[in-house]
């Protein structure tokens, strides 16, 4: 394993374009979609900056170079991420959402429907979405779970040349749609004859009798995220969207969300790294009616000095993380949930601890700092809660007798 911790002047170039980036189409934005009261008003408000990530490659970005796609190293995309996050990490689970739906396509497509699924996004105009729908309104914790569990309940039927899917799906962004017409491409976990499958629906089989948009979610945070609840009726697609074989649909869900575990701690990392200057900005500025910035007072600068290494640890195992994910290194699934399960408690933690700083201030919604802690506490229970999901997977590693304790940080 080679270690090095310098970037590139390319990844000082990336750096500084996806901060220019956040701070031309994310900022402006940010006091207005945390104001909306319309759940669904305020995440449509985030649509322009998706059209900009499109003109800006950020979506070929996420495919593969052997797909037409521009996808770079793993610290390449934590560079993105956390520099898109520190700002709106709403938009980055947005985008994320993307990649999803995209990352089963890519390992188990065969090459016309590769081709056929990508096409959509590897486009220089538009915010075409893809979606990647696991989540169900009865929990999907067990959702691999053979019967007599019922894990997951969306079933797709096969008759004659097509699959007919039903089912209900909720959680994941843009499940509708920007316009409630449906994504240009649902990737739909369900149950088929053969076991748990994933079968991919363009926007062309959605009709307004099949697909209905039930609820959007009117979540305290991440509010420009489009968090939706949809009903599947017997919506028809061909045989051929079947990806990968039937029986292989909890696989590449799984193979799907380690690229997306490690990107929460990187999304954990730019949360803090916003929350931390606020309050370091206020502890410098503020006497609080003393006689000294408050803070020189000892338990202020505790706070900040605990939080600034807890930021630092945070960041290089989610880096780390998604690089070995994107490179494909063994110790990749393990790094990357040790990064989602560590990085987002630690956010919830130290941006509580922050909160402190600046007092009973940071309670008012005017005051940008809570509305970092409502986004945080997103973070353990989304994208494979730590409890149901993320922590059994570790589980399953730490159990396995062939597992090496040292294997994941080279040492063996």
């Amino acid at each position: 394993m080679a270690v090095g911790f310098t970037l590139t002047p390319e990844q000082h170039g990336l750096k500084d374009y996806a901060r220019a980036f956040a701070q031309e189409h994310l900022a402006p934005l940010v006091d207005q979609v945390r104001t909306t009261p319309d759940p669904h008003e305020a995440a449509l408000l985030v649509r322009p900056a998706h059209d900009a990530a499109v003109r800006a490659g950020l979506i070929k970005g996420m495919i593969p170079k052997v797909f037409g796609g521009a996808m770079g190293s793993g610290v390449d995309a934590a560079i993105v991420t956390e520099e898109l996050a520190a700002v709106m990490p709403d938009f980055v689970a947005g985008l994320g959402g993307i990649l999803l739906a995209l990352t089963p396509v890519c390992f188990g497509g065969d090459p016309e429907q590769t081709k056929r699924f990508l096409t959509p996004f590897l486009t220089d105009e538009g915010a075409p979405q893809a979606v990647m729908a696991l989540s169900e309104p009865t929990g999907t914790a067990n959702f691999a779970a053979p019967p007599p569990a019922e894990g997951i309940r969306t079933t797709a039927t096969p008759d004659g040349d097509e699959w007919v899917i039903t089912g209900e799906k909720q959680w994941a962004a843009n499940l509708a749609g920007w316009d409630g017409t449906g994504p240009e491409l649902m990737v739909v976990v369900c149950r088929t004859p053969g076991g748990l499958s994933l079968i991919g629906i363009e926007h062309e089989h959605f009709t307004t009798e099949n697909l209905r948009l039930v609820e959007t979610m009117d979540l305290p945070g991440l509010r420009g995220h489009l968090t939706q609840r949809v009903c599947l009726d017997r919506v028809r697609v061909p045989r051929a969207n079947l990806i990968g074989e039937e029986g292989q649909g909890a696989d590449l869900t799984y193979l799907a969300f380690t690229a997306s575990a490690a990107a929460v701690g990187v999304m954990a990392t730019g949360t803090m790294r916003a929350a931390f200057d606020i309050a370091l900005r206020f502890a410098r500025e503020q006497t609080r009616g003393g006689g000294t910035p408050v803070i020189g007072h000892r338990p202020v600068a505790d706070i900040l000095t605990d939080a600034k290494g807890r930021i630092e640890a945070t960041r290089l195992l989610s880096w780390r993380a998604l690089d070995a994910v994107v490179s494909g290194d063994p110790a990749g699934l393990e790094l990357a949930l040790h990064a989602k399960v560590f990085g987002s408690e630690t956010a919830v933690d130290v941006v509580h601890r922050l909160i402190q700083v600046v007092g009973v201030q940071a309670y008012d919604n005017a005051f940008p700092l809570i509305h970092h802690l409502l986004n945080a506490v997103a973070y353990p229970v989304f994208e494979g809660g730590n409890i149901g999901v993320r922590r059994r997977q570790l589980q399953s590693i730490l159990t396995n007798g062939a597992w090496n304790p040292l294997a994941a940080s080279g040492l063996v």
